[in-house]
């Protein structure tokens, strides 16, 4: 009996160990692709947001957000023609899913130039809805959850059911998406009041 038990752990540590090694492989096979793919998805985020940039440049500086459950992953400070147009912040946090990833546009006047969801994981025909390109919070206006950021000042209070209008039946989506935007043009303002530094 305990050499039979044996014998099944030591193959099943060899199944697992083969395992490991495979995912490892083709993991380092696809490593390349997927950080190539991931840039080009942050390259057309840009884009959208900033259509008439003609540089980026990956901000050193640290920016930080003061919601201790949102973290600012990246900056790009946006240019053209060698001037500072914008600011781009990708920032994280927790949504009803899981978590959320924005890209965020605000312009060097304090303003939010247009928000992008990157990764949502909220439940579908509910939250998921706030990445649906033809859901609307304002139909009449075909206005999406993000659009309705473009063009709010740093300024105002993004409350959901104040300034912000809730995608229905997905209060804590709303809420947790304009923390998140909140949180990322806080940043955004500190960095513009320091003189846009690298």
């Amino acid at each position: 009996m305990n050499k039979a038990m044996l014998k099944l752990g030591l193959v099943l540590a060899l199944f697992a160990g083969v395992a490991c090694v495979g995912l490892a492989f083709v993991y380092s096979l696809t490593e390349e692709r997927i950080a190539a793919h991931a840039q080009k998805d942050l390259d057309n985020a840009l884009k959208e947001i900033f259509p008439d940039y003609d540089d980026s440049e990956l901000v050193t500086e640290e920016l930080s957000s003061a919601d201790g459950q949102i973290k600012i992953d990246a900056a790009y400070a946006m240019k053209k023609g060698g001037n500072l147009v914008g600011l781009a912040v990708r920032a994280k946090g927790p949504s009803y899913g899981g978590e959320a990833i924005l890209l965020s546009g605000f312009s060097a006047d304090k303003r939010v130039v247009r928000v992008v969801v990157l990764d949502l994981k909220d439940t579908p025909g509910l939250g998921a809805n706030a990445a649906d390109p033809a859901y609307y919070v304002d139909k009449p206006k075909k206005i999406t959850f993000p659009g309705q950021f473009a063009g709010k000042s740093l300024d105002d209070a993004f409350e959901v059911k104040g300034d912000v209008v809730a995608i229905t039946a997905s209060t804590i989506t709303s809420g947790s998406l304009t923390a998140i935007v909140k949180a990322s043009g806080a940043a955004a303002s500190a960095y513009f009041a320091k003189g846009g530094r690298k």
